[in-house]
């Protein structure tokens, strides 16, 4: 047994130490919590004293989908848990009597253990297979590794999952098996119950990233260069749409995300998401839109589509989506390219070729003559074996709708390498705003000086970004000449 890597974070107020391990009998790497303030006699205390709540829970809230009642129903558990604590363990402090609390209300109501791994902000993904396997996470730096926390049985997990239903006004049942559903974080759940599973039920959580992934943090992480992004903000700056393709957990809409920073604030922004997933800069006219599942009626639901034709009615300059997926989605968007509004969005592909084919046949099937309206596409590509996010190209769309690759991604050299001249992107800009080559190189110079800067003096947060940006669309000059003598 080695360890690799060792660090702690708090669930709530329960302090949670990891340990990420080797060993020889495993084949993938181990990730082990602790709570070290919790012995082995009083977690004996403590799982008495959920056992004695148990039945009450399992018989009072077991088929509850009212969220103000289930709020009811916690808060006096909440306080039986307390006096039970009090009853078994006098003399604690305030501060244990909350941890301990914290640690019980998980056990009862929550995920039990797998809630202080929703905590870790380093994990992606936790997995649920079945009882017969320990939990499995997607860790950001090691990838899937094995825990420590193991599930009783299949019903302690029909359990987890009827708890997640609950959460979000939902239901899972035999009649039912199949759950896919967004927590309030922004977190996206998916559970599978037997015999739909055949080795038992499955709980999928892709965690929401708490601090969105910025443009600085793909030039620190090498997933983009600077000339690249330079080019791509050049492209959003004059209002010419975008689509960010790749593979599944790439990083699209992470990529897409951090775009948004460069729309100027003088402009009015509407994304339409599943969940909301991209946050933009607090300088800027944003309105997000999110959609919403049917309830167990069938009632209530609002599409993608839906928002998206509200969308028009709003007066957008910028349109955000987060996915394209069907054909009346992508109609109406390309439609909305074409009476002048720009658009951004993701669409699952492996390179720039593959999006067009993509578009271009079911389920989606636009026709090939309205692709030109779309002037970036942005690829993302994930090493699957190490994990590592890089763009993988950067192509435009010709007039006879073709994919030319501007810059492709060197495996060997791990950079993005001139691959093709512009033959559609430079020439409608120059047209557009009367731009000669020569001044379209000097302001791809001054933005790929404003990109080190910010990668130089690790700014990173989408307000801080947006702050420069903003100021970059206002007042120029005054900046360059600040970042001269910085």
């Amino acid at each position: 047994m080695a360890v690799v890597d060792t660090y702690g974070y708090n669930s709530g107020n329960i302090p949670v130490s990891v340990s990420i391990e080797t060993d020889k009998a495993e084949f993938v790497m181990l990730y082990k919590i602790t709570i070290s303030q919790i012995s082995a006699t009083t977690e004996i205390i403590l799982e008495k004293i959920r056992n004695e709540l148990v039945d009450k829970v399992k018989l009072e809230i077991g088929d509850v989908t009212d969220t103000k009642k289930f709020d009811t129903l916690k808060m006096r558990f909440q306080k039986t848990i307390i006096t039970l604590i009090k009853k078994y363990l006098p003399d604690l402090s305030e501060e244990t009597l909350d941890f301990f609390t914290t640690y019980l209300m998980h056990k009862s109501f929550g995920l039990g253990r797998i809630e202080l791994l929703m905590s870790d902000t380093n994990l992606e993904e936790v997995v649920v297979n079945n009882a017969e396997e320990p939990v499995w996470v997607y860790h950001h730096k090691h990838g899937w590794l094995k825990t420590n926390i193991d599930l009783d049985n299949e019903e302690l997990i029909k359990h987890y999952s009827t708890v997640i239903a609950r959460r979000v006004g939902r239901s899972i049942t035999l009649l039912s098996p199949l759950l896919d559903a967004h927590l309030e974080g922004g977190d996206r759940v998916n559970a599978t119950l037997q015999p739909i599973s055949t080795k038992g039920n499955t709980i999928t959580i892709r965690k929401f990233a708490a601090k969105p992934i910025t443009i600085t943090n793909f030039i620190l992480n090498r997933a983009i260069s600077v000339n690249a992004a330079a080019l791509v903000w050049l492209a959003m700056e004059y209002e010419m749409s975008a689509l960010v393709s790749g593979g599944t957990a790439s990083g699209k809409t992470s990529f897409l995300g951090a775009l948004c920073s460069f729309f100027p604030p003088n402009q009015r922004i509407i994304s339409v998401e599943d969940t909301r997933e991209v946050q933009l800069p607090k300088y800027l006219h944003w309105i997000p839109m999110n959609t919403r599942e049917a309830n167990v009626e069938g009632k209530g639901g609002v599409e993608m589509l839906d928002l998206i034709v509200n969308t028009l009615r709003m007066r957008p300059d910028r349109i955000v989506v987060g996915e394209i997926r069907r054909k009346k989605e992508a109609e109406t968007l390309f439609e909305a390219m074409h009476t002048g509004h720009s658009v951004y969005a993701t669409v699952h592909a492996n390179n720039a070729e593959e999006t067009i084919n993509r578009l271009t046949n079911p389920p989606i099937e636009i026709p090939k003559s309205l692709l030109p309206a779309v002037s970036l596409i942005v690829n993302m590509y994930r090493n699957r074996r190490t994990g590592v996010r890089r763009i993988f190209q950067v192509a435009e769309i010709t007039e006879d709708s073709r994919a030319n690759v501007l810059l492709q991604l060197d495996l060997k050299q791990d950079k993005l390498v001139n691959a093709n001249p512009s033959q559609k992107l430079i020439p409608d800009l120059q047209t557009q705003t009367g731009l000669t080559q020569q001044e379209i190189d000097k302001i791809l110079e001054e933005k790929g000086t404003i990109l080190k800067w910010l990668a130089k003096n690790n700014i990173d947060s989408v307000d801080g970004i947006g702050k420069v940006v903003a100021t970059y669309y206002t007042n120029k000059d005054s900046l360059l000449t600040y970042l001269k003598n910085a």
